[in-house]
């Protein structure tokens, strides 16, 4: 490259080609590497984390998956534990960064990107002063994103302390005084469990349903999984589950008698904050600590093409973007199977991407 090119004149001191470049390197991002080394592809993973891993690693201490370890492994790999053992956190991050090490996956971390564009027939990614420029991209970013806080929380005193789940590590990094986690999913569940166990605790939320973690005498997933797999956005039950796959999960193992008898006080939702106080559907509470377990929303703000729906996420067909080819996304929620996004269902839709990716060469 010359120096009179408009890049170097732009301030990019390096340009980098591939044919494929892929944006995350959890486990869709690693999914799709490994299809894509058995297919001979060019291709590299950039992450922002410094490590494989990582993601996994920052989250809160006591975290364990809720798919036992036959159902958590990715393609070629099976998960180095009992079938029905239910990894944590750091069991989970370590699998991931031995995955990346055995197949010899290209992963380049540290890097975040600022910006993905078109540009002729290929795609441009900015990444500070190196820019990255491919032939397909795959955005393997994952569910959690953007942390989903009401807007209301702002009304709130400042002698409330609140934190987003995502931020909850363990009971002991938290004030003292008595909490309202908000949010009745398995992951404000698991949180407001564990902090019962020393604290006042409020439950805030609608009930969004309970399955047994065990059924006739047998894990829950050895029931389910193979009707999670079949069922796809082909079927008609599987569109109908699509459409209702933003909404709050059922607990998993976590029966609402277990949640009362720990002492937890449950209460609806959130509806206001009224002179600095939140109300739970007309009832007041006055908590210390408030947990937001609200989940999260997309954030493809850094994606600098006219893709994405209504709601901010983009529009596809098992996770290939139609009107802009050479652009897949990959572990979004049921993004063709309702276990799309979890580590042992992202292996299918990675070698399906994988296929159209080397077909197209």
């Amino acid at each position: 490259m010359t120096a009179s090119s408009p890049l170097i004149a732009s301030g990019v001191s390096r340009v980098e080609f591939y044919d494929t470049i892929i944006v995350g390197a959890g486990q869709a991002g690693l999914a799709a590497g490994y299809h894509l080394a058995k297919r001979d592809a060019d291709f590299l993973i950039i992450d922002s984390a410094e490590h494989v891993g990582d993601s996994w690693r920052n989250r809160w201490d006591s975290l364990r998956l809720f798919t036992p370890a036959a159902y958590s492994g990715l393609p070629g790999m099976c998960f180095p534990a009992e079938p029905m053992y239910l990894p944590d956190k750091e069991e989970v991050a370590d699998y991931l960064q031995r995955y990346a090490q055995r197949f010899e996956l290209p992963v380049r971390g540290g890097t975040r990107i600022g910006a993905l564009r078109r540009e002729g027939d290929g795609y441009v990614l900015s990444a500070g002063r190196t820019t990255y420029q491919a032939n397909s991209v795959i955005v393997a970013t994952g569910p959690f994103q953007r942390p989903r806080v009401p807007s209301f929380a702002a009304q709130l005193p400042r002698s409330i302390h609140q934190i987003h789940s995502s931020e909850y590590r363990n009971p002991f990094d938290l004030p003292s005084g008595s909490v309202l986690v908000v949010g009745v999913g398995n992951s404000g569940a698991q949180i407001a469990l564990e902090l019962a166990a020393s604290r006042r605790v409020w439950l805030s939320g609608r009930e969004s349903g309970y399955l047994r973690r065990r059924f006739l005498g047998r894990d829950l997933f050895r029931w389910i999984w193979p009707l999670l797999t079949t069922l796809t956005t082909d079927t008609r039950i599987g569109r109908r589950l699509r459409s209702r796959s933003r909404k709050t999960d059922a607990l998993i193992g976590i029966p609402p008698s277990q949640l009362t008898d720990s002492g937890i006080i449950r209460l609806g939702k959130v509806t206001e904050i009224r002179d600095g106080v939140p109300y739970c559907e007309g009832e007041p509470v006055d908590p210390d600590v408030i947990i937001w377990a609200t989940g999260f929303t997309p954030d493809y703000s850094w994606i600098q093409l006219p893709i994405f729906g209504a709601d901010g996420y983009p529009r596809h067909e098992r996770g290939a973007v139609l009107d802009t080819p050479g652009l897949y996304f990959l572990g979004l929620r049921f993004q063709h199977r309702m276990t799309s996004s979890l580590i042992g269902g992202v292996g299918a839709d990675a070698a399906y991407i994988a296929d159209l990716i080397t077909q197209s060469f």
